[in-house]
């Protein structure tokens, strides 16, 4: 079976990329791209050989799966549309901009027959591969606290726009960390308390933030998940993580994997980074697609997408409060167990 996919806009950065991991598969092959935005649309179908295609419902009818790349206000529309349809669906992260959104998404994904997975990459590098089979042996002993990076560029666009982002750094950098947190020690943010600001840039959103947090089992978290880097960083940012057991450490780079080479001059002059090693985005989209053909849900679920954003709304609660906050999701306030 060769699965038939179709880019339900093309709005969000990382949109090139699932082209490009689609495009290598023999499993899988593009359709077209929709998307409410004309000009974005066939400017990204012109630059991949694509069809665009103007009607949405016309596109979902012809796939059999879609790749939501919209804006984050706009999530919960197209994965109700495509559920509709009859199409599985990966969507971008957030699983949407509000607590609320990614509820309906939820009951959306339960009531109909359709896969739908959240782009979670980093659950897909290979060092956070081998930091689970660590923890999962209980090589660090019991663990006591966390911390960890999600520091980047400001990606300018809509991600800076409160109407379409939902915010700004926040909202964009701490779901992937607090998901693979949550993959990995099989604990969820309990509580959470948010040092919030924008500094580094102009702007209506936030580009700074520490989150200080505890799991469900008492275990310390500390995140940094700024738009810290500044545009002539060598690389987009990092996404890095640290274990402290009673019987050792651990410490992971989700984004390590690379050379750092440097030209002199010429048209090229300046630091590059070369990455090398399994593509996480690359292994995210090949479970996707099996998911697909072998009828099952991908590996991050809807489920994990409401977890992240609960986390989100969360700091952006506390953030506004000066208190903790405890992190709600639908089952309610979450409770610290006695482990």
């Amino acid at each position: 079976m060769t699965v038939r996919v179709g880019l339900l806009s093309a709005a969000h950065v990382h949109a090139d990329a699932y082209v490009a991991a689609l495009a290598e598969r023999e499993d899988a092959t593009l359709v077209g791209v929709a998307d409410p935005d004309a000009d974005r649309g066939r400017e990204t179908a012109t630059r991949h050989d694509l069809e665009y295609v103007s009607d949405p419902e016309d596109l979902l009818e012809r796939i059999d799966a879609g790749v939501v790349c919209a804006p984050n206000v706009a999530h919960r529309e197209w994965i109700e549309r495509a559920a509709e349809a009859g199409v599985d669906v990966l969507c971008e992260k957030p699983l949407a901009a509000t607590l609320e959104d990614a509820r309906a998404i939820v009951e959306t994904w339960r009531d109909a027959d359709v896969a739908v997975g959240v782009a979670m990459p980093l659950r897909f590098a290979e060092s956070a591969r081998r930091a689970r089979r660590t923890l999962e042996a209980g090589d660090l002993g019991s663990l006591r606290a966390i911390s960890g990076t999600n520091r980047g560029h400001i990606p300018g666009g809509w991600f800076v726009d409160p109407e379409l982002a939902g915010g700004g750094a926040v909202m964009d950098h701490t779901v992937h960390l607090v998901d693979l947190v949550a993959a990995l020690t099989g604990e969820r943010v309990a509580e959470v308390y948010a040092e919030v600001d924008t500094r580094f840039h102009d702007g209506e959103v936030d580009d700074v933030n520490v989150l200080p947090m505890e799991l469900t089992d008492g275990t310390g978290f500390l995140l940094d998940g700024s738009w810290s880097k500044p545009d002539a960083w060598h690389t987009w940012g990092d996404a890095t993580l640290e274990f402290v057991g009673t019987d050792g450490t651990l410490a992971i780079d989700c984004t390590g994997e690379s050379l750092t080479h440097t030209v002199a001059s010429g048209e090229e002059a300046g630091v590059h980074t070369v990455p090398y090693g399994a593509d996480p985005t690359a292994n995210l989209v090949a479970d996707f697609v099996a998911a697909v053909r072998e009828g099952r849900e991908p590996l991050v679920t809807p489920d994990d997408g409401l977890e992240a954003v609960a986390v989100v709304e969360a700091a952006y609660e506390s953030a506004a409060s000066a208190e903790s906050v405890a992190v709600e999701t639908r089952r309610g306030a979450s409770e610290p167990s006695d482990g």
